[in-house]
């Protein structure tokens, strides 16, 4: 597998997953959680959880494709040891990323889940560890772009 093509396949599905998860996370932070306040509790809960639900979906697809095809590259490249520093920042906000959604996945959102009527205030921990998420990712995508030798 040293092939160009097949390293640039994999770095180009480490970009694709990395921009679904923090797109994502913006949409869900800044687009999603505003407008529903034009929403009745009721359809603001089940709008929430549904969209979420979705989200998550795609998070558990896209976090373990970025993190493996991360270490692919990685690997491929020498392994850490040789790696610039800014490439191990990417690695280490990568999986704090990875354990904060853990944490939102098997916290609050469960506990929203189970609810008969969800409290605004489950969804406004689900928002800030959001919110956190995002701004990691962005630092992440800055990290990467420092390592970049233009």
């Amino acid at each position: 597998m040293s092939h160009p093509i097949v390293w640039s396949l994999v770095l180009a599905l480490h970009i694709t997953g990395m921009t679904a998860w923090v797109g994502g996370m913006i949409y869900a932070a800044f687009v999603l959680k505003p407008s529903l306040g034009l929403l009745d509790a009721t359809q603001r809960a089940s709008i929430h959880l549904q969209t979420l639900s979705r989200f998550f979906r795609i998070v558990w697809h896209t976090m373990p494709t970025v993190l493996v095809t991360g270490w692919l590259l990685i690997f491929h490249y020498g392994g850490f040891a040789v790696m610039p520093w800014q490439i191990n920042v990417m690695q280490l906000f990568g999986l704090i990323m990875a354990g904060i959604f853990a944490r939102i996945y098997f916290g609050p959102y469960q506990k929203a889940r189970r609810a008969i009527r969800p409290q605004p205030g489950v969804f406004d921990s689900i928002r800030s560890l959001i919110v956190l998420n995002t701004g990691l990712g962005v630092l992440t995508i800055i990290a990467a772009c420092l390592a970049h030798p233009f």
